[in-house]
Formats: C-alpha cells, structure tokens, sequence
C-alpha cells in the first residue's frame, strides 16, 4: 500500500511533536526540519487539527502541541483520517468509481482484507513509538552512535 504525501507530512508532524512534547514547535520550523514547502503543511496541520490530532497555542511560546498524549494516538487513526479522501482502487471511492466489473469483481473483497490487515498492524504502533527525535528510555535524545 502507498500512503499520500499529505498522509506522510502530518505522519512527520506528530511524531516531530511528540519527540519534544514538553514544548510548543511552529509550522514553519517543521517545514524547515523536514524540508516540506511551509504552504503545505500548514494545510496538512489545519486538517490534523480537525481530526483532534493537534491545536495551536498562539503567542510568544506558542506553536503546535499534541492535543492527546502521543501514547493514545494511533498511526491507524492518523492514517483513517488523513486517507479519508483517498481510495485504494477506485471502487473503493465512496461513489463506486467507474469501474465495470462491477458487484462480480472477486478482486475487491481482497483488497479489502488486504486493507484491514494494513490498518490493523497500524494500530498497534503509536505515535510515541515514533517520535521524532527517538528517545531512550531515561528520556535522552536518542543517537545512532
């Protein structure tokens, strides 16, 4: 399976937050850190907002903040959302696509289950698993040396 880029950019977003969660990080030092065109993440950020992944804090300390901790997100929820939009096939899309193999198609209950043991797998990690910068246990930046 392919994930969008937009799935990808706010995948990035939330394990940059929960790498340094005691602290507040502005869009544009993300788009910086992850060299991503600042315009869109911040589209990607107002949708993680609407899924309840992220707020804004305004002013001098402000910045973006997980709105959950990060061991109650999952990277299924994150991908169910951010992927909403976007089918696997297109009968997967929610007017049916155009595709003329119609209810006699043996391929779709494949993809399918396919599709449910992707996401299921993804359920089992969270976002802390996968903050970025990793971190050891006694909370130290983690390092590949």
């Amino acid at each position: 399976m392919r994930l969008a880029t937009f799935t990808d950019y706010g995948l990035r977003v939330l394990m940059r937050l929960a790498g340094t969660p005691e602290k507040a990080v502005s869009t544009g030092q993300i788009a910086t850190e992850f060299a991503i065109s600042q315009h869109h993440l911040a589209k990607v950020v107002s949708d993680l907002g609407l899924g309840g992944f992220v707020r804004s804090v305004r002013g001098r300390t402000g910045g973006l903040r997980l709105m959950r901790p990060a061991q109650e997100i999952t990277v299924g929820q994150v991908v169910r959302h951010l992927e909403r939009r976007f089918s696997l096939v297109e009968c997967f899309r929610a007017d049916g696509g155009e595709c003329v193999l119609g209810p006699g198609c043996r391929l779709k209950p494949q993809l399918a289950a396919a599709r449910e043991a992707f996401m299921a797998e993804l359920d089992r990690t969270t976002i802390a698993d996968c903050a970025w910068p990793g971190r050891n246990p006694d909370g130290r930046v983690a390092t590949d040396g």
